[in-house]
């Protein structure tokens, strides 16, 4: 038998495995294996089938490329109807369709139906920063805006340079295009550049704070939640000091636009059976995430907000026209 005909072969086979119904469903995790989008379609499959919410395991397809627009558009293009398909999506994929990264593909073009974990988002300063609240540190950004910067572990116009920006926008900032970000190679830099007193705080996800924050490097000042994140509870959140931005990079996933009202609602029930599991809870324990839960139209809408939001920002600092 030749490799050519045995490769065929084997193609032929997984397919019909599939569509003999050896699967629950699909998920389409749009990077190659490891990080967070493979992450979430993997631990949300495993646990749907193991709490039962289906009967059947859940067939996981790695499909990296142009930072999840390749997974977007084909679904888009090609399974626009397919109810046994479900997608892994974050606040990447909400920030790039914003920004059009997705050769045209626009957010309603699918539907999100939720997200059940969530990295949030953190403002921190240096130890010996002057700066005790978010209010100090805005306070001092407009009374001179261009002198203060951010650093963060995103490129220019990135989720990490947005955050910052989201921050000043809603407590009252009018020209957010003054304020300075130094994009770095990650988070870990950003503190680096903070702690050495380059930048005057730092943006990014608490993930990339903890190991800091217990060294004593840095202040939190603020989490981009709606609640006090459980096991940092002394950091407030932004919302609670008067600024009213959550910004977390979200785990979650979407499905094809065409499919039914039921089967929406269907792969919604089934997210949220996963977000009041055991087994959620302690897969979020394992991977540094905090409770995040918006499901159904609620999070649509909270998606089509964010959307509009980060392209009304991006247009601001030139990220797009």
């Amino acid at each position: 038998m030749t490799k050519r005909l045995f490769k065929a072969l084997m193609t032929s086979a997984v397919l019909g495995l599939s569509a003999g119904g050896a699967y629950a469903a699909e998920c389409i995790a749009p990077a190659n294996p490891g990080g967070g989008w493979d992450f979430t379609c993997r631990q949300i499959g495993k646990i749907m089938f193991d709490i039962g919410a289906v009967d059947k395991p859940v067939q996981v397809t790695n499909m990296a490329g142009a930072g999840g627009g390749l997974a977007f558009t084909h679904v888009v293009t090609e399974r626009g109807d397919d109810a046994d398909l479900i997608v892994a999506a974050s606040s990447a994929t909400s920030t790039r369709l914003a920004q059009d990264a997705y050769a045209g593909m626009t957010a309603d073009q699918v539907r999100f139906v939720g997200a059940i974990g969530a990295d949030p988002g953190v403002i921190v300063v240096a130890a010996d920063s002057p700066y005790q609240s978010l209010n100090d540190l805005v306070e001092a950004i407009k009374a001179n805006p261009g002198e203060l910067a951010f650093a963060g572990g995103s490129a220019v116009g990135g989720f990490d340079h947005l955050k910052p920006l989201m921050v000043l926008q809603r407590a009252g900032v009018t020209d957010v295009t003054a304020v300075k970000y130094i994009g770095v190679d990650g988070g870990a830099d950003a503190i680096t550049q903070t702690v050495g007193g380059f930048t005057a705080a730092m943006s990014g996800d608490m993930s990339e704070i903890v190991g800091f924050l217990k060294s004593g490097d840095v202040r939190a000042l603020a989490v981009l939640t709606e609640e006090r994140v459980p096991g940092f509870d002394d950091i407030p959140t932004a919302k609670e000091q008067g600024i009213d931005v959550v910004a977390v990079n979200w785990r979650g996933l979407y499905i094809p636009k065409d499919v039914s009202d039921d089967t929406f609602n269907m792969w919604a029930e089934r997210l949220q059976q996963v977000a009041d599991s055991d087994e959620w809870a302690e897969a979020m324990a394992a991977n540094g995430l905090a409770p995040f839960t918006k499901v159904g139209g609620d999070f649509q809408s909270y998606v089509d907000e964010v959307v509009a939001e980060i392209r009304t920002l991006s247009k601001e600092i030139g990220v797009i026209q």
